[in-house]
């Protein structure tokens, strides 16, 4: 199409200033403006007010901005991991078939990616026990909430209560109500008890108004639960579903999941292939078979092609989550491809041993760390008497704040999670700084 037959000049804008005209008119409105009611404070003016620099200029601006930042030592945790990641990584991923690829629509232009993501979804499915995953949510809250409405469409039961512990990062939860919302779903929760989940409380608060029972192993202060076959015994005699959360390097390690009688499983992957991302994450999801047609985002499927070859596809994702959103069973209709591909290969670069030793040392490297922090006068590590992954939470005698401001006058981040509570998490990738850290809680305790 010609430019002249755009009101605009582009020639990507389908429309003539006729056929613009003729459905502002059955639309009652004068303009397209009209049809949005955007603030002033927020309206763009025509300009970004963003001074003109040369290149050299603009690098010489970003260094003096990113100079700024504090150069720290992190030992923080709660849902985002620093592990380390082989350069291998980096080198498969940024192959330009892998960086390029959109989606993988066409089969026959990416069965080296589609076989990628069959591959991270077989992994999972190996360590989770369970039928079927997904290749990849956004993150573990979206995988959370995504849960949340599966359980209404699969569960026979009348209620629409989501149970999830008191100990529940705010973000997550928060994107779980944001799921809910508009929907006959409420979110409660039930308590805890040393870190754990109390299952007598949990036990007296079940009944048939329970929708489905949200459990987190490790927990969100990194303790490792004790009792998860007993809430899978009890979310299955109240016919509600029973979702774990976890992530890709503890399930080598702790329990499995469908050996508990958890019907989902969701959490983040992004632990491996993506370290520490300043926030970014990538939600796994796997279930039960009976739920397979039932399943957010993305499935890989292996078939054969015309000549009997092996061959994989994206299969079983119904057109409505796109075209038809009043009957769709997702809000999520794409998945975080590139980063699972990332994860993949990290996984099968550390090989089932070395997924387990990785995982050996997120325990012993935590237990090793609590027991130094707790020698120091002023502390107690770890508050809750059990067994951690990755990371515990201490007591500070001292305001809480005040030693975390203090940490980092000398160099380390922690997380502060009570007024005398102090949260700090350990992986490879801060070991050689663990001996500074105890030295300088001992200097600020």
């Amino acid at each position: 199409m010609s430019s002249e037959h755009t009101p605009d000049g582009s020639p990507f804008a389908p429309h003539t200033p006729s056929e613009t005209a003729a459905m502002l008119d059955v639309l009652g409105v004068d303009s397209e403006e009209d049809l949005f009611d955007i603030p002033e404070a927020v309206r763009f003016d025509g300009s970004f007010d963003i001074p003109a620099r040369s290149e050299r200029d603009t690098r010489r601006h970003l260094e003096t901005v990113l100079s700024r930042n504090e150069d720290v030592v992190e030992f923080l945790g709660r849902g985002h991991y620093d592990h380390y990641v082989p350069s291998l990584v980096d080198a498969i991923s940024h192959r330009s078939e892998f960086l390029t690829s959109y989606t993988q629509y066409q089969p026959e232009v990416a069965q080296g990616f589609l076989q990628a993501l069959f591959e991270y979804q077989s992994m999972l499915v190996e360590l989770t026990g369970l039928d079927v995953a997904n290749c990849s949510m956004y993150d573990a809250a979206t995988a959370l909430g995504e849960a949340a409405t599966l359980a209404t469409r699969v569960r026979s039961v009348s209620g629409a209560v989501v149970l999830v512990p008191e100990l529940l990062h705010e973000g997550r939860r928060g994107t779980l109500e944001n799921y809910v919302d508009g929907s006959d779903l409420r979110v409660e929760s039930y308590p805890m008890d040393d870190g754990n989940v109390d299952v007598d409380a949990l036990r007296e608060r079940m009944d048939e108004d329970v929708a489905m029972v949200y459990a987190e192993n490790p927990t969100l202060a990194g303790t490792i639960e004790e009792r998860l076959a007993d809430l899978g015994d009890l979310t299955d005699d109240h016919d509600a579903l029973f979702c774990l959360g976890t992530d890709i390097v503890a399930l080598a390690l702790l329990q499995e999941p469908a050996s508990v009688g958890a019907d989902v499983v969701v959490g983040e992957a992004a632990s491996l292939g993506v370290g520490y991302a300043d926030g970014m994450g990538m939600g796994l999801f796997a279930c039960d078979e009976s739920f397979l047609r039932q399943v957010p985002g993305r499935l890989v499927g292996a078939s054969e092609d015309s000549a009997g070859m092996r061959a994989y596809t994206l299969t079983l994702q119904t057109r409505e989550q796109h075209i038809r959103r009043e009957r769709a069973t997702s809000n999520i209709c794409t998945n975080q491809a590139w980063v699972a591909l990332r994860t993949a290969i990290h996984a099968a670069s550390l090989g089932p041993e070395g997924l387990v030793d990785l995982a050996d040392d997120c325990v012993t490297a935590a237990a090793a760390l609590a027991e130094r922090v707790d020698d120091i006068s002023g502390m107690r590590a770890p508050v809750y008497d059990r067994h951690h992954f990755r990371e515990f939470v201490a007591h500070t005698d001292q305001p809480a704040a005040a030693v975390a401001s203090d940490l980092a006058d000398e160099g380390f981040a922690v997380h502060v999670v009570g007024e005398h509570r102090i949260q700090l998490c350990t992986t490879e990738r801060n070991d050689t700084q663990r001996d500074a850290l105890v030295e300088a809680l001992e200097d600020v305790a």
